[in-house]
């Protein structure tokens, strides 16, 4: 999911409609207000955020995502009108990713999204094996381990549980998982995730407990 920061609705509209249009996910807000509203029932893959906001403008929103914990590592781009110098060195030493100056065109914004999902995308860990409590996971020989038994994994199964115990206590959005495993923007299937998270802990038996649910954000393999 992407969220258009945007009061423009005219501009706010053609966003929307060019992000999804490329096979993104995406919903238009209006203010600070709809867009705290929204965080707290699904956290987004990257927020297009405009400074000029009725109510709190974009600076201070920016500044108060980089101070919380849960929205700190949302990527960010400003989209607005205010194109000086000054304006952008301010926008991006607050925090933000990307900056794109009004007007703009759909095809740079479209790139200039995908290119920042792809910096912030989850880095690969180049260790070829990892152990946390009964687990263990040998690369080179593409199979889990339960207190030294192989299981039984599907590939999707074998990737999802390397993406999280290589990266254990990161939490993962649904859309981050599902763009790293299936290599795609979105899923026609919104319980893809959850349904091949779900056949993961039954194999893992014991030692389901260490992938955690956050209620509507993702995951995270526990450290333990």
């Amino acid at each position: 999911m992407i969220y258009c920061v945007e009061d423009d609705k005219s501009i706010q509209g053609m966003m929307v409609y060019s992000l999804k249009a490329s096979g993104f996910d995406a919903k238009g807000l209006e203010d600070g207000k709809a867009l705290w509203d929204a965080l707290e029932n699904e956290i987004p893959s990257l927020i297009m955020l405009d400074l000029n906001l009725p109510g709190e403008d974009g600076i201070s929103i920016l500044k108060k995502m980089r101070a919380n914990e849960r929205f700190q590592k949302i990527p960010v781009i400003i989209a607005t009108a205010r194109g000086t110098e000054y304006d952008k060195v301010i926008g991006l030493d607050d925090g933000a990713d990307d900056y794109l100056c009004k007007p703009f065109g759909m095809m740079e914004m479209i790139s200039r999204v995908k290119a920042v999902l792809r910096r912030c995308a989850p880095k690969e860990d180049k260790r070829t094996s990892f152990e946390i409590g009964r687990l263990s996971l040998d690369e080179k020989a593409h199979c889990a381990y339960l207190d030294g038994s192989p299981l039984k994994l599907t590939g999707r199964e074998y990737e999802l549980l390397r993406l999280l115990i290589s990266n254990a206590g990161i939490l993962f959005s649904r859309e981050e998982i599902f763009r790293t495993i299936w290599g795609q923007e979105k899923s026609e299937e919104s319980r893809t995730v959850d349904v091949h998270i779900g056949t993961l802990r039954t194999k893992l038996g014991p030692c389901s407990q260490y992938i955690q649910t956050v209620r509507g954000i993702g995951y995270r393999f526990l450290e333990v």
